[in-house]
């Protein structure tokens, strides 16, 4: 972890940076700062507002919870247990969630990646975490239909506390949160299947993590050459995702910026988006700090 004097020198290191590549004059967005920060916190992240607290994973498997200023509280270099390993196959996180409902848990979307093999997703199946958002401990987890899901990159809690969002080929996919529960745990309960779906909504496969804000759904990809958030519609009585994409932010890639990762939303570090986009070569995390234009 850097330290304060550290990380503020890397920050205006950062912002030359960034200035130097430039905004999309369509971002909606305007960049705040940046931190650059352990790698550990790689590849999702989210917010516990009530406890002011940003929960992150990564790398692969690895847990970790820190203040809203990411002074690391707790952490776990191997969050998967290795019988769900064993049992499922799983050996990565996805950006992952915080539910407020329950007394409060953490979702986390699991898949195999194996980047060695000819195809990397070994299993061809899915599956949600559940984690105490406190200690990090494992619950359970539950199976998706590998009918309809192949692999879960991100999941993210609807705002009402009713569904659980993730993504498949460029269709968005909702999930009862009620059925993320411990009497459908695996490995011997019976996989969930969607109740939502939304078919063709997504601009690219490429979805690397989403958080909601008001009534919008926003999605970070990864489109080859430039990575993007873009922002959906949500019907607030209903839950339902709308098709009308919003364009928010744009960004060319770089050896500095390169990798799209999680999304979170939360006033802390100077602004109230929050983007991982990591380097090339990982030396550190990098999260990029946005705050509405305007």
């Amino acid at each position: 972890m850097l330290g304060p004097r550290r990380r503020t020198a890397v920050v205006v290191v950062a912002l030359v940076l960034a200035s130097a590549q430039g905004a999309s004059a369509a971002d909606l967005w305007t960049e705040t700062g940046q931190s650059l920060t352990s790698v550990n916190y790689w590849q999702g992240i989210t917010f516990d507002a009530s406890a002011r607290t940003f929960l992150i994973d990564g790398p692969a498997t690895g847990l970790w919870r820190t203040t809203a200023n990411l002074t690391r509280l707790a952490g776990k270099s191997a969050g998967i247990p290795s019988s769900v390993k064993s049992a499922e196959g799983w050996n990565h996180l996805g950006d992952l969630s915080f539910d407020a409902t329950d007394g409060g848990r953490l979702i986390v979307p699991l898949e195999c990646y194996y980047p060695s093999a000819s195809d990397p997703n070994t299993c061809k199946t899915g599956g949600l975490g559940v984690v105490d958002p406190i200690t990090l401990a494992w619950r359970y987890y539950v199976k998706l239909d590998p009918t309809e899901i192949s692999k879960a990159m991100w999941a993210e809690v609807s705002p009402d506390g009713n569904w659980v969002w993730t993504s498949t080929g460029t269709d968005l996919l909702a999930y009862s949160a009620r059925d993320v529960s411990a009497a459908n745990a695996g490995p011997a309960g019976t996989p969930l299947t969607a109740r939502k779906r939304v078919a063709g909504v997504l601009r690219a496969s490429s979805v690397s993590g989403a958080a909601f804000w008001g009534d919008r759904l926003y999605l970070a990809y990864d489109r080859g050459s430039y990575i993007q958030v873009l922002s959906y519609p949500v019907d607030p009585a209903t839950g339902d995702v709308g098709t009308a994409w919003r364009l928010e932010i744009q960004r060319t890639k770089s050896s500095s910026l390169y990798e799209t990762e999680g999304l979170a939303f939360a006033d802390a570090l100077g602004g109230v988006l929050h983007w991982q986009v990591q380097p090339k070569t990982p030396f550190y995390s990098r999260i990029i700090h946005f705050a509405p234009a305007g």
